[in-house]
């Protein structure tokens, strides 16, 4: 599917359309910017809440832990097949759809007193963020004109960070302070505050026409998209390894009690990589993200070689933000240009490989830490991150190019 239907391209503009042309619609596009916070803070919440979740429900935290895995596996499971069934349908109308089900999915996480019930509201909220995902990128494309989208997008994207370095410190905050089920249905409460933002302020787009629609894995066969859908797997893979066990490596280190401030300074150099991306993607792409995969390589170093210096330790989460923030960004515009008619259907496939990347890399963490120790997981970033440069170092006629078209 186009980013940009025929009907929305001006045409010949003179110099006062062409200034309207570049301002960006900044009120819309924080509205899709708090959508990807909600669907980023809904999958990541069970873990700051954990022992309070596990106690009431009357399971054990492992158990309860699966709560974040099944959403990332329901995220991976349904984006592609979803993007498929709601090809025709129009935008706006499918976005609205995904926030009331992450509305009712909060719901009933917060409400309910029953194991099955939970994971139950789990699934649906990762059933939703596929479709969200799947659609929030493209969305902020076709609302901004050709030499912002980059920019546009990088707006919509600045909520993961913010979930991840506010969100989920403020979710648990709440939790402790009332309950963990507060901070659920809180999310419910926000949900519905953007239901109405989006349906004020957010244009509505056609879906794709019948005969306009081509399988979904057609897309892999497009110059670029397979490089990128590669590094999307691989790039996640490497730092959900060490995201997710970021506290027991911390622990390993003698820092466990500064897990939190550590958080803080990756998620405030990830604002700032987001900043510097959406301010130099359209014309750097490429060169961004390669150096997005060297800073996170050199962080990974540092993390290996000279963590004994807790002073470095933060510097390391520095480059780490540094390096990552931007990455969501990069890689859906990289997709998104790659894709080209077939853009929506790479991008399915990309929120499909990054849940999938996200979840391995849980199992893949656990693994090492029972056979090998925290110690190697910065040395499995760095060995990741070997493929990952080679790949866009290649990709430079397609996928990542020199010159953006």
């Amino acid at each position: 599917m186009s980013t940009q239907s025929p009907v929305d391209t001006p045409t010949a503009p003179d110099d006062g359309e062409q200034a309207e042309s570049r301002k960006l619609p900044i009120l819309a596009l924080l509205a899709l910017t708090t959508a990807v916070f909600i669907t980023s803070l809904t999958e990541t919440l069970p873990a700051g809440v954990l022992p309070a979740m596990s106690a009431d429900l009357g399971v054990s935290e492992s158990a309860m832990g699966q709560s974040v895995t099944i959403y990332a596996i329901a995220t991976a499971l349904t984006a592609i097949p979803l993007t498929v069934a709601t090809a025709a349908w129009h935008r706006k109308r499918l976005l609205l759809t995904a926030m009331v089900a992450f509305v009712v999915a909060n719901t009933v996480t917060a409400l309910s007193s029953d194991y099955v019930l939970t994971m139950a509201g789990r699934f649906v909220a990762g059933v939703a963020a596929g479709l969200a995902w799947a659609l929030l990128a493209g969305y902020a494309r076709r609302m901004a004109p050709v030499p912002l989208q980059g920019k546009a997008i990088a707006i919509v994207m600045t909520g993961i960070p913010v979930a991840l370095s506010l969100g989920v410190p403020a979710g648990t905050f709440v939790g402790k302070v009332f309950d963990w089920w507060v901070a659920f249905l809180a999310m419910s409460v926000l949900a519905v505050v953007v239901i109405g933002w989006i349906a004020a302020t957010v244009p509505d787009y056609p879906g794709q026409r019948p005969e306009g629609r081509t399988r979904i894995l057609g897309a892999l066969s497009v110059p670029g998209v397979t490089p990128v859908l590669f590094v999307t797997l691989v790039f996640v893979l490497a730092h959900t390894i060490l995201y997710a066990y970021v506290a027991t490596f911390l622990d390993h280190l003698g820092m466990g009690r500064s897990t939190d401030l550590v958080l803080l300074v990756f998620g405030v150099t990830s604002m700032l990589s987001i900043w510097i991306v959406g301010a130099r993607i359209h014309h750097q792409l490429r060169a961004l993200t390669i150096g997005s995969a060297l800073l996170v390589a050199v962080a990974a170093a540092v993390l290996g070689l000279l963590s004994g210096t807790h002073a470095l330790v933060y510097v390391a989460a520095a480059l780490w933000g540094l390096g990552w923030g931007g990455v969501p960004t990069l890689l859906q515009t990289a997709v998104g240009d790659a894709g080209g008619e077939q853009a929506d259907a790479a991008q399915a496939m990309l929120v499909t490989l990054w849940n999938v990347a996200m979840a391995a890399g849980g199992v893949i963490g656990g693994l090492l830490l029972d056979g090998i120790g925290a110690e190697s997981f910065p040395w499995t970033v760095l060995i990741l991150l070997v493929p990952v440069l080679g790949v866009v170092v290649s990709a430079r006629s397609h996928g990542f190019p020199a010159r953006r078209g």
